[in-house]
């Protein structure tokens, strides 16, 4: 349940594939803690990235609703994903090598989250100057810590 506060400590663990046109497969993992909130309908969930990701330096929140999950990252990247079923974003993504944009469609979104925490799953294409750069996914799931 969420505290009085409106947020709690949650261990978020994630799961991805990079399939990279031209360069094989990449997994990722990270288990790390963070804190989950509600506000309104929507839940969020905070992280801050580490050397696993190559992004130390870098916090990642989730904005997570029924049908869509928005990724923001500030710090030493700065980018925000919007993964909504069937449907193209484009994003600007910036890092401390420079920034490019970046088209996002996302294949699937599957999202089962309550106050408790939950599961999220996305899969998407990403593109880079119109061109399809690889397919990616990841499973995020976020529960309780010490639970």
């Amino acid at each position: 349940m969420l505290n009085n506060s409106g947020s709690k400590n949650v261990i978020i663990s994630v799961s991805g594939t990079q399939a990279i046109i031209d360069q094989g497969i990449n997994h990722v993992e990270l288990v790390t803690e963070g804190r989950y909130y509600k506000k309104a309908d929507t839940y969020y969930a905070v992280y801050k990235e580490s050397e696993v990701t190559g992004m130390e330096g870098t916090t990642t929140t989730l904005k997570i609703s029924d049908r869509s999950v928005t990724l923001m990252r500030f710090g030493t990247v700065n980018t925000q994903f919007i993964f909504e079923q069937g449907q193209k974003h484009m994003s600007y993504y910036d890092t401390v090598n420079g920034a490019f944009t970046i088209g996002i469609f996302t294949n699937e979104v599957d999202v089962s989250v309550d106050d408790d925490g939950g599961q999220i799953k996305v899969d998407y294409e990403i593109e880079i100057d119109g061109q399809k750069s690889g397919i990616n996914d990841f499973i995020m799931v976020i529960r309780q810590a010490g639970g």
